[in-house]
């Protein structure tokens, strides 16, 4: 069971409701209190006629337009109807999940004056797997998702379209199908379902979890091209850390000694190698790799705060008796990091992409086979995959353009600063998936170079991570369809007990 308390909820938590590995979901007692408390001033503040922006008032830049009191829960649900403007292809269930997820965990701070029965309707829907269908493009990360968002809270109300299973139907039908009433809003409800950043930081969320292991994925695709290549592993002393003490450096450094442990490969030519030192792709692995890993602990930091935050406008503060209109919705605070994550992402497909090439390029791989394969000329061998990588790791410079450097005034110039965070996080996801593909690409070629090795054998890691890969992918004597082995690895790679397999 996990508790929301609109305080502690970990991305890792987010993950697990995302894949469906936790399913019962339910309010703190503590947070009912503070939900039922901002409640009440709402509801006594609209009893006696105060002007409060989007609950007695119209909203962007008609904000100055006073809405009658009869008319107000149905400008909450015009609210939802006319934001519900987005397009394109629509977020997948992962990322519904956890908006789900992360909008009841906004409102159960208990700052923005929604009924409990809101904050429940939206874990009667993860409880189902009922998930609203939002397409994933119209955001411009400011006032917060509001086109995604909408599409979500508009289902909460029988409006829409919903999947459940494998179905596409109206959300109506499946409210029915699971005996769950139609939500009714009241005063504030519909904006407070909207305002808030919870598309950019599910998707983020997602990527930073898949960014974590994408780090040690690197780190393990460059103890197999280490060995390939015969590297030299003082580039990974502690003294150079110790000099230069980064914290992801540090880190690396030492998790490639681990994964390198023992290893006749290395150890076969300790008293012969005539190369001082190797080049960057290699020699560099630590602040290279390292860097990456500062910059996730960094963005981890930054969504940790923000997935635990109230986001909407205005927010009411029981405890003095307040509605702040301000913007806590604004995107920007989630923007510049999932861009910078991007950044650094792409970095970890760029080394690794040279080290491919200095695998197959038989002027740099020390003695392998051109392109790795035995019989060139006639085959082919790893010559094109390497081709991939490199368009790849191109589009990903043309995606690690920031998306916060961008903006683009809206609702007449009253939203004149926008932090388009939205396309920050769809950017970002693009980057993880090339960044594990051109991964799966130097570990294809890192086998193959370690096959030629034989019979002495990698280190302990490494050679953990060969025999998975053989496992999946044979070695490769005949060309044959090469995208097939590209894709073997990567489900391989893709597997949680992929790197606990190899990281013993």
């Amino acid at each position: 069971m996990l508790l929301l308390d609109g305080n502690s909820l970990l991305i890792a938590d987010v993950e697990r409701v995302a894949r469906r590995e936790i399913t019962e979901i339910a309010l703190s007692d503590a947070s009912r209190v503070r939900v039922r408390a901002s409640r009440a001033l709402v509801e006594e503040w609209v009893e006696h006629g105060e002007v409060i922006y989007g609950v007695t008032t119209g909203f962007g830049e008609f904000a100055n337009v006073v809405i009658p009191r009869a008319d107000i829960e149905s400008l909450q649900q015009n609210l939802l109807r006319s934001h519900s403007a987005g397009t394109g292809t629509p977020l997948v269930p992962e990322v519904v999940r956890a908006m789900l997820l992360l909008r009841a965990n906004a409102l159960a701070k208990g700052y923005s004056g929604v009924r409990e029965v809101v904050i429940e309707q939206l874990l009667a829907f993860l409880r189902h797997d009922i998930l609203p269908v939002i397409p994933s493009r119209g955001s411009v990360g400011s006032s917060g998702d509001l086109a995604p968002l909408s599409h979500l809270a508009l289902a909460l109300t029988g409006e829409g379209d919903v999947t459940v299973g494998e179905r596409t139907m109206p959300a109506s039908e499946a409210l029915t199908k699971f005996g769950i009433e139609p939500l009714r809003l009241g005063a504030k409800e519909g904006l407070a379902l909207i305002n808030g950043t919870q598309m950019m930081s599910a998707l983020g969320s997602l990527s930073l979890m898949k960014a974590q292991r994408l780090a040690d994925l690197a780190d393990i695709a460059a103890s197999m091209s280490f060995e390939a290549l015969r590297a030299t592993d003082k580039a990974f002393n502690a003294g150079l850390s110790d000099a230069r003490p980064h914290t992801g450096q540090r880190f690396v450094a030492e998790h490639m000694l681990r994964l390198t442990a023992d290893s006749e490969i290395r150890t076969s030519h300790l008293e012969n190698d005539s190369r001082v030192q190797d080049a960057y792709s290699l020699r560099c692995i630590p602040q290279v790799h390292g860097a990456v890993r500062d910059t996730i602990a960094f963005v981890e930091r930054i969504l940790s705060t923000e997935i635990n935050s109230a986001t909407d406008n205005p927010l009411i503060i029981p405890e003095e008796r307040m509605h702040l209109e301000g913007g806590n919705f604004h995107g920007e605070p989630v923007a510049m990091p999932l861009d910078y994550l991007a950044i650094c992402l792409s970095e970890l497909a760029n080394i690794s992409e040279r080290r491919t090439e200095r695998l197959v390029n038989g002027a740099l791989n020390f003695g392998l086979p051109r392109f790795l394969t035995e019989h060139g000329g006639l085959h082919s061998g790893l010559m094109i995959a390497q081709y991939t990588a490199a368009a790849l790791v191109s589009e990903n410079k043309v995606l690690a353009h920031p998306a916060s450097v961008d903006s683009i005034p809206t609702s007449a110039n009253q939203e004149d600063h926008n932090s388009m965070g939205s396309v920050a996080a769809l950017k970002l996801q693009s980057v993880v998936d090339n960044v594990e593909t051109v991964i799966a690409i130097e570990m294809l070629a890192a086998a193959q170079g370690i096959d030629f090795l034989a019979p002495l054998k990698p280190g302990t890691g490494s050679g953990a991570a060969y025999s998975a890969v053989r496992s999946v992918v044979p070695h490769l004597g005949e060309d044959r369809n090469t995208s097939i082995d590209i894709a073997a690895v990567k489900r391989l790679i893709a597997q949680p007990s992929f790197v606990k397999s190899v990281d013993r």
